[in-house]
């Protein structure tokens, strides 16, 4: 079993298609044939069947891309901290963030990061904390932002940010004080997330040593479709500041802050315990926290 073998297969794996696999390495589709028909003759089983929509893995070729999709992640990882030269960040970052996080800093830190570093290549996605921390546990991902969690993690866990959650509502909104207590909050017409998100699960917490039941009158997600029926409506919402920090900005939301007790959000970065932070991923940290703390 070759490297470049590895690296075809896992080409073909990620792309779905030899067309497509075969342009990302740029070789031409016969030999990318041969190298998977000797990889797929040395360990006796097919690793794709081929359909109308492509190469579709079988359980064989699943468990083989499990099994090596880290160790090429780590190998890059190798490979980007031994090309730094001259201090100057070189490589390659996959890094995953909740979506309140994405939406209140992504724009701003991706800006300053790629200004500071242009030579690093960026892949970002979002999605919630138990799918992202298992991205990083198999390697696909070299950090990822995430709500702190209640339970122990069984990865390397760095603190990143602190923030209070506000009351957000839109111009329609009959006046609020500027602080309100947060049982005043919850008799609110709410738009919250619903219980599968991190954040709510966090809003249920409080409001449950509160002794209190949060009964939002929407439940959805997605943190910009509620900040969108908060803006246009007479609704309200319990969201981190820094989400609806650009909406406050642009005056189309009013923050509220929360009292007796004011609400909390932290988060941390979260990487793999035997695979050391590189500095590549500390530099994109301290960007979002500069960008936090503006």
């Amino acid at each position: 079993m070759e490297f470049r073998q590895i690296q075809y297969f896992l080409s073909l794996y990620e792309e779905g298609s030899m067309t497509k696999a075969a342009s990302r390495l740029n070789v031409v589709q016969p030999a990318l044939s041969i190298q998977l028909a000797k990889l797929e003759k040395e360990i006796g089983q097919k690793l794709f069947t081929r359909n109308t929509r492509g190469l579709e893995p079988t359980p064989a070729g699943r468990q083989m891309y499990t099994l090596f999709r880290p160790v090429m992640s780590d190998f890059s990882r190798a490979r980007d901290w031994i090309s730094q030269t001259q201090g100057e960040l070189t490589g390659h970052l996959s890094i995953g963030l909740i979506a309140s996080v994405a939406e209140g800093l992504l724009a701003p830190a991706l800006g300053a990061f790629c200004a500071a570093h242009p030579r690093i290549s960026l892949s970002l996605s979002d999605g919630y904390t138990p799918a992202l921390c298992k991205a990083v546990t198999e390697g696909t991902l070299d950090a990822a932002i995430i709500n702190k969690p209640r339970r122990r993690l069984a990865l390397t866990i760095h603190p990143l940010l602190s923030e209070s959650f506000v009351l957000a509502v839109g111009k329609k909104h009959p006046p609020l004080p500027k602080q309100v207590p947060l049982r005043r909050a919850i008799e609110l017409k709410l738009v919250l997330p619903t219980r599968l998100h991190g954040l709510r699960d966090i809003l249920d917490s409080f409001a449950e040593a509160e002794g209190m039941d949060l009964a939002p009158a929407i439940e959805v997600d997605s943190i910009q479709a509620i900040m969108q029926l908060v803006e246009h409506g007479d609704y309200a919402t319990l969201l981190p500041g820094i989400a609806v920090r650009r909406g406050v900005k642009s005056g189309a939301l009013i923050a509220h802050k929360i009292t007796d007790p004011s609400l909390t959000w932290q988060v941390v970065c979260v990487t793999h315990p035997r695979r050391q932070i590189g500095p590549a991923v500390s530099a994109f940290i301290e960007v979002l926290k500069q960008q936090a703390g503006k």
